[in-house]
């Protein structure tokens, strides 16, 4: 199978080709409610990531939501 480079927090990650957002997120074990996640810098709808077919070069950042006053 074939083999596309996006990056990952900033970090070069070798994944599948035709991988969902959803399968990336769920095999790096990312607690979804405690995140943001940013799609070539644009933030995405958490009900779209089954939706979404990632691209050679995509980049992706996510963001953990911390707590404290």
């Amino acid at each position: 199978m074939k083999k596309i480079k996006i990056k990952v927090n900033g970090k070069p990650k070798l994944i599948k080709e035709n991988l969902k957002l959803s399968f990336l997120i769920k095999n790096l074990k990312i607690p979804l409610k405690k995140v943001a996640i940013e799609l070539n810098e644009e933030i995405v709808d958490k009900k779209r990531l089954n939706k979404i077919l990632l691209k050679k070069n995509d980049k992706i950042e996510i963001v953990h939501f911390i707590g404290g006053g």
